[in-house]
């Protein structure tokens, strides 16, 4: 259940598109909270918020933040504007947003009869922290495409906790965020995944589509419960609107945990089992036995799908230059390399779908 307490803003450490990140006084001492000014307002020193402090109780390694959900004192204005899309429905912070696709929004008609993204690359990735790895590989042999990031609702559902996403956009590695479903504040929002991939062609004009879930996935250690499930679904999204799925493979040579250790039991039952549709799995050409028993765990996706070997040469230099610090589940690139060169690998077979 929710964790309740009041503070007082002591300092602002710093912020970023859609989000504040504050130290706040509270009766056990300091902590680290994070305000979403669209939301909430923008808290200011000395101001007293109400915090939600669930996931800094519970040591969330993503979400280890107490959440601003009101400052009580200084209530931001009500929104203007159109916009009809309730997202976060029903939740304390529900929102209003313009969706891409509704009847208000100025691009409704693209969206109204549109079917197609047009043989579109749709790289779909597990985890979010695949993103800015498959930019890296992307942008390593396709300099100058435009590339869409559409968010799903399995992780974060607010798209302004990224601070990746808000410095891809900053360096022109994204031409825009998509957000889906439950999430939101995006630059573009949709109903559905379907709607989300269409805005991604015809509204943000993108080359290339990324699907992965905001930060923060759920899992619990059995075949069907967490939320990465969803990727399997954004094969068969990507497939019905003629787009060309690219199924990134969650790879790890560092985790201790042996269900996801090579490939993940993720990759394995959300390709495996949930999408329907063929999608071009990526192998990425690992060197040694590690090398030898990834490509043996992924041949058997190969009854579905069309396993691609892919050259990694060249992947770990690219990956040294993004613009993001890349790290899942607390593991940067070096300690656990295998994980960002198989999802730059998808990017750069994505690449080589355009050519």
């Amino acid at each position: 259940m929710i964790r309740w307490r009041k503070g007082e803003v002591v300092r602002v450490r710093r912020e970023w598109p859609g989000a504040v990140e504050l130290d706040v006084a509270v009766a056990e001492g300091e902590c680290r909270a994070l305000a979403y000014p669209p939301l909430v307002g923008r808290p200011e020193v000395g101001d007293t918020v109400l915090l939600n402090t669930t996931a800094l109780a519970m040591g969330l390694g993503t979400g280890g933040y107490a959440m601003v959900v009101a400052v009580p004192d200084r209530l931001p204005q009500d929104p203007s504007g159109p916009g009809h899309l309730v997202k976060a429905r029903y939740t304390p912070l529900q929102a209003t947003v313009l969706g891409a696709d509704e009847q208000g929004s100025p691009h409704h008609e693209a969206l109204r009869e549109a079917d197609s993204v047009d043989g579109m690359p749709v790289v779909v990735a597990d985890l979010h922290s695949a993103l800015p790895a498959i930019l890296c590989g992307l942008y390593a042999d396709s300099p100058g495409i435009r590339v869409a990031y559409v968010m799903q609702d399995g992780g974060a559902l607010p798209a302004w906790f990224s601070m990746s996403c808000a410095t891809l956009r900053q360096r022109d590695w994204l031409c825009g965020v998509v957000t889906t479903g439950q999430s939101f504040g995006g630059d573009v929002e949709a109903v559905t995944l379907h709607t989300g991939l269409l805005a991604a062609r015809h509204v943000l004009g993108a080359d290339v589509a990324v699907v992965a879930q905001g930060p923060g996935n759920l899992g619990t250690g059995t075949r069907w419960g967490f939320s990465g499930v969803a990727s399997g679904e954004a094969v068969n999204a990507a497939a019905v609107l003629a787009g060309r799925p690219v199924a990134a493979l969650r790879v790890s040579e560092g985790d201790r945990r042996e269900r996801h250790v090579g490939v993940s039991h993720h990759s394995l039952t959300a390709y495996g089992r949930v999408a329907l549709a063929p999608a071009q799995v990526v192998v990425p050409d690992l060197p040694g036995g590690f090398g030898a028993a990834v490509r043996e765990q992924a041949a058997a996706l190969a009854t579905r799908h069309e396993i691609v070997t892919v050259p990694v040469d060249g992947l770990h230099e690219a990956l040294k230059a993004s613009p993001v610090r890349l790290s899942t589940m607390g593991r940067g690139l070096e300690e656990d390399l295998a994980y960002f060169v198989t999802s730059a690998a998808a990017g750069r077979h994505a690449a080589s779908l355009l050519s």
